[in-house]
């Protein structure tokens, strides 16, 4: 029988029928599921869009211009949705301030459906000439407010709840999502390349995996709706003040956290796009391998990078999660310096690159997040976990692919080293920073204040 919360620190208090208080008891297995579906649903969605950015959008919307300018162009667009994500976050935080938790998720829930159906049906460049590149981008910063207001406070409520010892345990449980997502839309990829002609693929084949994005996302945010809205949890995001803050008073009380949080993680966040779209891309435009052998490894890769993300809960427990961050940002610099032999070493290096990529990313996108943000009131907490995300994927992810990918094209490979070392080196100077720094408590607010 599972744990209810009451055992492992987790309660809730709601009135009984005769007016005293009664603790609820509410599975934390109950709000981890609820995590790992939700982030696997919206990383399933991201990087169906981040494998056409690839292998479709510069064939179809970019066909006037060579291969790579395509990719350039398409990687521009994919960077939208980061650079709408905070805005997104404000707006339904806003939402919530007004109309409940329930509402934003379920506008979110729409909204996500509508963009992500959008592109579904998109027409190309060759029936519409601009403005379809036009629609293409519309609909992508759509799915980035959408995503930003899909944030329910799970993960902050396990990270608050977590048992003494456990914290690095329950914080990578919604980092599964990432590994997971990208497997199951690589495997969509993989089978309809495997299936289906060129021409057949072009045509409409690619369109598929978006619907079973939206389908996906759909049930996902349902699921979610289904459990945050309940009185439990409701009671529990109440006692523990996750309040939906406005975006200027975090700014104004919070900033410095909320950016030591996003460089904390930029390491992490740097090697995300480079072992996931990067190499892809690369290795299309170089014609070094075909595209099912590429997908096929990595999706082995991603499940390196499970076992990773699993590990990292083991190891965060037993040495302390700023210990482990920092010493894989250390691992991240060491594989980055020999990222351009191994990208550039034919088939087997460039296997050896994303099968050990993503081994790392699994053990340092496992702890990357929740290491800064427990510097955050417990009030700040929901919005500023949320921020702290958006900011960390947009200062390390967002313009990885298009960066990486002109500048390994105009100075060669050496780009992608430096990439990855500059996000070694923030993440270590974040880290120490943020040891610096008390962590918040009235006593310091007031005195602050004073």
């Amino acid at each position: 029988m599972s744990p209810t919360l009451a055992q492992t620190g987790y309660s809730s208090t709601v009135p009984s029928t005769h007016g005293s208080i009664d603790p609820v008891p509410v599975a934390p297995s109950e709000i981890a599921v609820g995590v790992i579906i939700g982030r696997a649903s919206e990383y399933f969605d991201f990087f169906v869009y981040g494998l056409a950015s690839v292998l479709v959008f510069p064939a179809l919307f970019f066909p006037f211009v060579d291969p790579l300018t395509g990719t350039l162009y398409a990687f521009a667009i994919f960077s939208l949705a980061f650079i709408a994500r905070p805005f997104g976050t404000s707006l339904f935080m806003a939402i919530q301030r007004h109309w409940g938790r329930g509402t934003k998720l379920t506008v979110a829930l729409f909204l996500l459906g509508t963009a992500t159906a959008g592109i579904a049906f998109l027409p190309t460049f060759q029936s519409m000439g601009v403005f379809a590149i036009v629609l293409l981008a519309f609909f992508r910063v759509l799915q980035g407010l959408a995503f930003g207001g899909s944030w329910d406070g799970l993960p902050s409520l396990l990270a608050l709840n977590a048992p003494k010892g456990r914290r690095g345990w329950y914080a990578m449980l919604g980092q599964l999502g990432a590994p997971i997502g990208f497997m199951v839309a690589a495997g969509l990829f993989l089978y309809l390349h495997l299936n289906l002609s060129t021409e057949d693929f072009l045509s409409w084949g690619w369109r598929f995996p978006f619907f079973a994005a939206m389908a996906i996302n759909i049930v996902a945010l349902f699921a979610r709706l289904r459990l945050v809205a309940t009185e439990e949890y409701t009671q529990l995001l109440d006692e523990r003040a996750l309040e939906p803050i406005g975006t200027l008073e975090m700014l104004g009380s919070q900033g410095y956290n909320l950016f030591i949080g996003a460089f904390a993680a930029l390491a992490s966040y740097a090697l995300f796009h480079l072992v996931t779209i990067f190499p892809l891309s690369w290795i299309a435009l170089e014609a070094s391998q075909e595209i099912p052998q590429v997908l096929t490894i990595q999706i082995i890769g991603a499940g390196l990078a499970i076992i990773g993300t699993i590990l990292s809960g083991v190891i965060a427990d037993y040495f302390g999660r700023r210990t482990t961050l920092a010493a894989l940002a250390l691992l991240i610099a060491v594989f980055g310096l020999f990222a351009p032999r191994m990208l550039s070493g034919g088939e087997f290096g460039q296997d050896a690159f994303i099968l050990l990529g993503f081994a790392l990313l699994g053990l340092s996108y496992g702890q990357s997040t929740g290491t800064v943000t427990a510097k955050f009131l417990p009030r700040y907490r929901y919005t500023g976990a949320a921020l702290t995300s958006d900011l960390a994927w947009l200062f390390g992810a967002a313009f990885a692919p298009l960066l990486v990918l002109d500048l390994s094209v105009r100075f060669g490979l050496v780009a992608v080293s430096g990439y990855l070392l500059s996000g070694a080196a923030c993440t270590l100077l974040a880290l120490w920073i943020n040891r610096h720094i008390k962590p918040l408590t009235p006593r310091n607010l007031a005195r602050k204040a004073s």
